[in-house]
């Protein structure tokens, strides 16, 4: 989710709610304690320097149970980060503290925001021998064929 389509969402809402991966809600007392921008300069295992850039979002737990964060008051932080650190409009990554720091991305079911899984991937495939993946075929294109019990086929 860009940066401009979170703030859209957070324009039109009464309360902010964020949900994991596996169905649990972040509790309603969270804190946005970090709203950053974040440049990865690196190189991956085939040799290609690359760079990657987002907005960091960083979610935190506190013993204040009655604290709730104002969908308006989260636009005013983004917006002064904006202005502070001259953010773009760009990809959302979400940090939580689970057993260590999840990073997660971000999108929206129309009345929560969603905190999606991420995967490492190898971005340099053809130059480490990863083959490509398989073609799918369907077992309606496959021919017939029979297997007589016995005959050592199956």
């Amino acid at each position: 989710m860009l940066l401009s389509e979170a703030k859209s969402i957070l324009a039109q809402s009464e309360t902010i709610a964020f949900r994991l991966p596996n169905g649990e809600l972040v509790p309603s007392h969270f804190h946005v304690t970090e709203i950053g921008l974040v440049d990865k300069h690196f190189i991956d295992c085939g040799g290609t320097v690359r760079k990657e850039q987002k907005v960091n979002f960083q979610l935190w737990n506190a013993d204040d149970y009655y604290h709730r964060l104002h969908p308006e008051k989260l636009v005013q932080i983004i917006e002064l980060s904006e202005k502070v650190l001259g953010i773009p409009d760009l990809e959302i990554e979400v940090e939580y503290q689970g057993e260590t720091i999840g990073k997660y991305g971000l999108d929206y079911d129309g009345k929560n925001f969603l905190l999606t899984t991420k995967m490492t991937d190898c971005l340099a495939k053809d130059n480490c021998g990863i083959p490509a993946q398989k073609p799918k075929v369907r077992l309606s294109q496959l021919q017939a064929s029979s297997c007589a019990p016995g005959s050592g086929c199956c």
